[in-house]
């Protein structure tokens, strides 16, 4: 159990909030390629910590992060025409380049005094892995680009997709770094899914539904395992690396691609769930595209034109009782990315931490939340934080079954901190 006064300062994540400073420390991602992907293409709407922006490419393919509305009467720039270098807005045509600065203002003429001084809020981006990454800081701390391993993979082996969710970030997150709920909520899918079945893993999972859980600092944050029984005597450890503020990678099962994710806030109540799955050594099949593609793994599908889940809220996740009678799935809901969100989003937008009982499988929960109040409390003082460095981002996660003297943390880094182009370790 947390303090209100602690729950605040994790999930409040505008301008001048404890933790949206933490967040703007680092690159996030901010939209697709795809969505920005030709020059003089229509802008997007991009909300990202409490901040409304658009995001467009220009006729050079430079692409611009700036404030929604236009500096003259507040009009959403969303509406405006992206030609020949420039965001032009549609009520009286003040134009706006990518850096944000005004380089025409028609009712001032090409030498009037106004123009220079009008610029909007713009923020630097950066094209990696099929997203567009933004950095919301102070421009002297600005980092270096991001080094966590599916974005440097060759986009064949790498399929990247998300979704918004209804929910703070924080409650989402923490629900990525949980693995104690796979025996359950997760129980009926890891049959059944065509990108989780068949490893030996899944059986550890649903024959053993009291995990131990031993956590791990690493530079970039922590390493929380998941230890169960395996045969012969052994343990079967699930290693998933939590990298600062936001990136989870998930263990992996058989031969199956990694997965991954990032909660990148949208404002305190909705976050994107950026989910991703890729192969470090080969290309994904096209059966697994198209099985991640129709909603399968950890991708949903969609309202048609929107990233908004085609399970929501507002039709109760097409919840099935009779399926959950019959144990076809644990909660009613279909799918492993829709059964995480909606029991998520069931907590209400913000989830009172003050009225929880925590137990020894959060363990690796309670340490994130330390970790991250410290963190913001330092990035506050100026001082640095946990993964800024791409070396201390490179991390993967590995399932491995390990004799049971053998501890995760000396005996499963070959597979945790493995070199490029090599097989992922898994069970």
């Amino acid at each position: 159990m947390i303090s209100a006064a602690e729950n605040q300062g994790l999930t409040r994540i505008g301008p001048g909030t404890l933790m949206g400073g933490l967040f703007r420390r680092y690159w996030l991602p901010a939209l697709l390629a795809a969505e920005v992907a030709e020059p003089d293409c229509p802008p997007v709407r991009v909300k990202l910590l409490g901040e409304p922006l658009v995001a467009w490419r220009d006729s050079e393919g430079r692409i611009g992060l700036t404030g929604e509305f236009c500096a003259h009467r507040g009009v959403s720039l969303w509406f405006g025409r992206n030609e020949d270098c420039g965001l032009r807005c549609p009520y009286h045509g003040w134009k706006y380049d990518v850096s944000g600065q005004c380089v025409d203002l028609p009712s001032e003429g090409r030498d009037g005094p106004l123009r220079k001084r009008i610029k909007l809020k713009s923020y630097p981006c950066l094209e990696l892995g099929g997203a567009v990454w933004a950095y919301m800081g102070p421009p002297e701390l600005r980092p270096e680009p991001p080094g966590i391993e599916w974005a440097h993979v060759a986009p064949e082996r790498r399929y990247v997709s998300k979704r918004l969710q209804e929910s703070n970030y924080l409650q989402a997150m923490e629900g990525g770094i949980d693995s104690s709920h796979v025996s359950f909520l997760h129980s009926g899918a890891l049959k059944r899914d065509p990108l989780f079945a068949g490893s030996k893993g899944n059986e550890y999972n649903l024959a053993d539904t009291q995990p131990e859980f031993e956590v791990v600092d690493f530079p970039g944050g922590l390493l929380i395992g998941a230890r169960r029984n395996a045969e012969g005597g052994r343990y079967y450890w699930r290693i998933t690396p939590w990298i600062m503020p936001a990136h989870t990678i998930i263990p992996p099962r058989a031969g199956h691609p990694l997965g991954a994710h990032v909660w990148v806030p949208v404002d305190d109540e909705h976050c994107w769930a950026w989910s991703i799955n890729y192969h470090p050594k080969r290309a994904l099949t096209k059966k697994e595209r198209d099985a991640m593609k129709s909603g399968k793994g950890i991708h949903v599908q969609y309202v048609p034109g929107t990233f908004i889940p085609l399970q929501n809220g507002r039709n109760d996740y097409l919840m099935d009782r009779e399926g959950q009678k019959r144990g076809e799935t644990f909660s009613g809901v279909e799918g492993i990315a829709m059964q995480d969100a909606s029991l998520q989003e069931s907590m209400g937008p913000i989830q009172d931490r003050t009225r929880e009982h925590l137990c020894p499988t959060d363990r690796g929960i309670v340490m994130a939340r330390r970790k991250l109040l410290q963190a913001a409390a330092a990035s506050r003082e100026g001082k640095s934080v946990p993964a800024l460095r791409a070396e201390e981002q490179r991390v993967r996660s590995c399932s491995i079954e390990l004799p049971r003297n053998r501890h995760f943390r000396e005996h499963a880094r070959h597979g945790l901190f493995a070199a490029p182009d090599t097989d992922p370790v898994t069970v």
